[in-house]
C-alpha cells in the first residue's frame, strides 16, 4: 500500500504532446511513482462522452473523452475530471487555475487539492473582454478553494499574496533537461546552418514582441538567420503583419513539435530571444538557459529572475536592435552569456531541484493532515 497518493489534474494527459504543463506532469508522475507514491493522471480524449482507465509506466491514466477537441472541449474535460477525483477521494494537485471554479466540486467534498497558479492570464492582451473576466474570476476562486497554492516564479507569489495569507503559498519554479549536444543534420534539414542563427519559440501575439523583435533584427543585414517557430496565418492581422515586416535573413519554420528537433534548435543556436512581457516562469525560456543558449529577453521582472544579470534585454524594436548589435559585436559576451545561462539553469531550474522541491512540500502538506487543514480553514 503507497504511503503517498495523488490525481494530477488540469493538463490533457501523459505522455507529454502538447506543453509545459503536460511535461511538468509526466515527470512528477513518474518521479512520484518512483518513490513509491500511487499516481493518477487525468487524460482528455476525443470522442462520445466514456472514461476509462489504464497504466502507463506505472501512472494509472483515467481517460474523459469529451466531444471536439477546442477551448469548450477541455473547459467539459476538466469539469468532468474535477467530478470524478472528487468521487476517489485521494488529494489533488490542479495544473493551472483557468477552470478554478469546478475545484469548488472538490472542496465542498473535502478533498484536499493544491492548485498551480501559472501565470496572470487575465492580464493577456489577446484577450476579450469575456475571457478575462473569467480568467480573472478563477484567480480569485483558485485563490480561495485551493488548500495550498504553488506559484513557479517570486512575481507570481507576490501576486497570490494579495490575494491570500503568505503562507499558502509555495514557490517552486519549473524545470528543463540541460543540453548537451544537438542532432546537426536535424538542423541542416530546416534549411539553416549550425551555429549561424538564432531562435524565438512564442505564440504570435502582441505580449510575446515578436513584431518588435522581426522588426528590429530587419533594421540591418546581421549576417545569420532568425528562426522563428510557430503557426503563422495570413488570416491574422498580428501574424500578418510580422512575416510583413520580416527582412530576407528572417525564417518562419512553422510549429515544430518534435522535442529533439526542438531541441537540436535550441543547441546550435546562436542564441535565444525571448520576447514574452507576460508570465511566470516560461518554460521556453527555462528550456534555452538548460541548453546554454545566451539570453536577450524583454525587460520585465519576469524575464529577469529567471534569466538573471548575464542576459542582454531589450523594450522595443529600437532597443531590439541595439541590444542585438551589441552581441553580435563582442564574441567574448556571448560566450559569459553563454556560461550565465549554464549557471543560473544549474542553480534553480533543473528537474532534480524541482521534483525535489514538489516532494518535499507534498509530502509535508499530507503528513501535516492536508484534510484537516481543508476542513479547517474556510477562508483564505
Amino acid at each position: 500500500m503507497p504511503l503517498h497518493a495523488l490525481r494530477i489534474l488540469g493538463t490533457r494527459g501523459v505522455p507529454a504532446v502538447h506543453g509545459g504543463f503536460e511535461t511538468f506532469a509526466e515527470r512528477l508522475a513518474l518521479h512520484l511513482v518512483g518513490c513509491g507514491w500511487k499516481v493518477v493522471v487525468y487524460c482528455q480524449a476525443q470522442g462520445p462522452q466514456r472514461t476509462w482507465v489504464d497504466s502507463w509506466h506505472g501512472v494509472e491514466r483515467v481517460h474523459i473523452a469529451v466531444p471536439g477537441d477546442g477551448p469548450r472541449s477541455t473547459v467539459a474535460f476538466d469539469w468532468h475530471a474535477a467530478r470524478h477525483a472528487a468521487s476517489a477521494g485521494e488529494p489533488c494537485l490542479t495544473l493551472g487555475y483557468n477552470t478554478a471554479v469546478f475545484c469548488t466540486w472538490l472542496r465542498l467534498r473535502g478533498v484536499p487539492n493544491v492548485i498551480n497558479m501559472d501565470g496572470i492570464e487575465w492580464r493577456r492582451a489577446k484577450w476579450g473582454a469575456a475571457a478575462r473576466l473569467w480568467f480573472w474570476l478563477n484567480d480569485w476562486v483558485g485563490c480561495w478553494v485551493g488548500d495550498a497554492l504553488v506559484a513557479d516564479h517570486p512575481a507570481i507569489a507576490d501576486h497570490l499574496a494579495t490575494r491570500v495569507r503568505r503562507s499558502k503559498i509555495a514557490t517552486i519554479a519549473y524545470g528543463a533537461d540541460e543540453l548537451h549536444g544537438g542532432d546537426e543534420q536535424a538542423v541542416r534539414q530546416l534549411g539553416l546552418t549550425p551555429g549561424r542563427y538564432m531562435t524565438l519559440v512564442a505564440r504570435a501575439e502582441p505580449e510575446n514582441s515578436v513584431l518588435d523583435v522581426v522588426r528590429g533584427f530587419s533594421r540591418r543585414p546581421r549576417g545569420m538567420r532568425l528562426a522563428v517557430l510557430g503557426h503563422y496565418a495570413d488570416s491574422h492581422p498580428y501574424q500578418r503583419a510580422v512575416k510583413a515586416a520580416a527582412g530576407d535573413e528572417v525564417m518562419f519554420l512553422g510549429p515544430i513539435y518534435d522535442r529533439r528537433t526542438v531541441q537540436a534548435l535550441r543547441w546550435h543556436s546562436v542564441a535565444y530571444v525571448h520576447g514574452h512581457q507576460v508570465g511566470g516562469t516560461n518554460p521556453s525560456l527555462v528550456e534555452a538557459l538548460g541548453a546554454g543558449n545566451p539570453v536577450i529577453a524583454h525587460d520585465n521582472r519576469f524575464n529577469r529572475w529567471v534569466a538573471g544579470s548575464g542576459a542582454e534585454y531589450f523594450d522595443g524594436e529600437l532597443a531590439f536592435d541595439a541590444a542585438l548589435h551589441r552581441v553580435l559585436a563582442d564574441s567574448g559576451r556571448l560566450a559569459a552569456m553563454a556560461r550565465a545561462s549554464r549557471e543560473r539553469f544549474s542553480c534553480s531550474f533543473t528537474w532534480e531541484q524541482v521534483l525535489s522541491d514538489y516532494t518535499a512540500m507534498l509530502q509535508l502538506w499530507q503528513s501535516q493532515g492536508a484534510g484537516r487543514a481543508h476542513r479547517a480553514t474556510t477562508a483564505p
